[in-house]
């Protein structure tokens, strides 16, 4: 076992010299906190086995979309439910899952002395808000693909609730169609008056609104005809060798950055369109969105190849989050880590700026996307920043999804601005593989980085009016 892990590291170390590594922030990482990914959410409701044989409130993915939302209150969004257990290949292994998120405190406290980082991270779920439509959806029935009906128990005439399961979908319709019951979020984010939050679905893609107290749909923001498929499947392969143009299966909508005066969003795309190369294309999509008049831009992202000139590799796009109204950071990242039973390499965080760049709106294809796209600057090396702190690459989480700028923080007695990192661990509470052959815990991580002022020199935090961050957090879906 010695030798499989130094040749590992060999391997990273190979891969990480043929990409320029040098960090322009100096960030550190100041506390790390987690919860058990053996735990139950606090939606009771739901806690029935899935499909799979899953409890249906299993505490799993909590970091695919992380938000600020004023205070030590963050919000921390689950993806589809535990797909990682197979059970029915028909239906991409996807359960009835119903998609939720969680209002989370992110307590931190002066670490005692002696203590490897300064600072103390206590993870406390307070609520689980489950997501739900007025108005009626379209679930699968199974028939054919050896499923019973995708439709929720939970649902009342008055609440239709949505579902990670793959066929819930009309097949006559694109598949941006708002009526369609499946759901992938991916990301989250909070309204300046706290009342609602918007969530990026890679299904559709879509991006929707919900009530923040209730759950309740109340908005569909329209996207960019183009980003639709119109071939719908409960297969992603069939979705994807089936269509010409538009998201890429489980690579659509990703991240969603609000500007800090809450007026407009952008939404991040994982991977180019199908149309602009798919998964072997170096330019995906971010596309800004007026949430007053409705208005789009796009704008091309530059993807990085961690392969070779003659067979390359692209990263994709986990998350973005706005350090303020026109300059955003970007979560790029490979799959690499604890979890995929490998060692992490890349995972970074780069700034990119909005002003001024061109609206690519009407150009389509790689090679005509390529000269268009926006500049990126490295700000933090992650997988460095992490293994600076003692983190081997083989317990840095693959999947290092959610990101959000938290308050500032005094370090030593000078400010710093924070970055919170948080993982999905695909519902997988214990993870086996060759470089961990006894076994390892794979809680739901958070992390938290602090890097200097004058590294992000333009930073707004985004602004809160009108809501209390203190409800407790009692249950409150039947």
């Amino acid at each position: 076992m010695p030798g499989l892990v130094a040749l590992c590291l060999l391997l990273v170390s190979l891969v990480a010299s043929a990409i320029p590594s040098t960090a322009r922030a100096e960030a550190r990482l100041v506390a790390r906190g987690s919860i058990s990914g053996a735990y139950q959410d606090l939606s009771a409701a739901t806690a029935a086995p899935l499909e799979n044989g899953i409890p249906g409130n299993h505490l799993g993915g909590m970091g695919s979309g992380l938000a600020w939302a004023g205070g030590t209150t963050f919000l921390a969004l689950p993806d589809r439910g535990p797909n990682a257990q197979p059970y029915n290949s028909a239906v991409d292994d996807t359960p009835s899952y119903i998609p939720r998120f969680h209002t989370v405190s992110l307590m931190l406290a002066p670490s005692s002395a002696g203590s490897a980082l300064p600072f103390t991270l206590t993870p406390f779920v307070l609520r689980t808000t489950l997501l739900s439509s007025a108005t009626p959806l379209v679930y699968g029935t199974g028939v054919g693909l050896g499923v019973g009906s995708g439709a929720p128990a939970l649902n009342r005439p008055w609440g239709h609730f949505f579902t990670g399961r793959s066929d819930g979908f009309d097949p006559s319709t694109p598949s941006m169609d708002p009526a369609d019951a499946r759901l992938d979020p991916e990301s989250i984010r909070a309204s300046r008056d706290g009342h609602s939050v918007f969530v990026s679905d890679e299904y559709g893609p879509h991006i929707y609104q919900f009530d923040r107290d209730t759950g309740r749909r109340v908005r569909v923001i329209s996207l960019p005809a183009k980003f639709a498929i119109a071939f719908k499947s409960a297969s992603g392969a069939t979705e994807i060798s089936s269509n010409l143009s538009g998201r890429v299966s489980n690579k659509g909508m990703e991240g969603l950055a609000m500007m800090p005066d809450g007026r407009a969003l952008v939404g991040a795309l994982q991977s180019p369109l199908i149309q602009d190369g798919g998964t072997s294309g170096s330019v995906t999509r971010f596309v800004r969105v007026d949430l007053r008049t409705g208005s789009t831009q796009e704008y091309g992202y530059p993807l990085t190849n961690v392969g070779s000139t003659k067979k390359p590799k692209y990263t994709t796009v986990s998350e973005v989050v706005a350090v303020n109204d026109h300059q955003l950071l970007v979560d790029e990242r490979d799959g690499a880590g604890l979890g995929d039973g490998s060692l992490a390499v890349f995972k970074r965080l780069y700034l990119v700026d909005l002003a001024g760049a061109p609206d690519v709106s009407g150009v389509t294809g790689d090679a005509s996307l390529v000269p268009l796209a926006i500049a990126k600057t490295l700000l933090v090396d992650v997988v460095e920043t992490l293994g600076a702190a003692g983190i081997a690459p083989q317990d840095i989480p693959a999947k290092l999804e959610g990101v959000a700028f938290g308050p500032d923080l005094t370090v030593g007695g000078v400010a710093k601005h924070t970055i919170y990192l948080a993982n999905d661990n695909d519902y997988v509470p214990l993870v086996t593989d060759g470089l961990h052959p006894l076994g390892t815990a794979n809680p739901n991580q958070v992390f938290v980085l602090a890097i200097d002022p004058a590294d992000l020199p333009g930073f707004v935090p985004q602004r809160f009016e009108g809501h209390g961050d203190d409800r407790d957090g009692d249950d409150r879906h039947r």
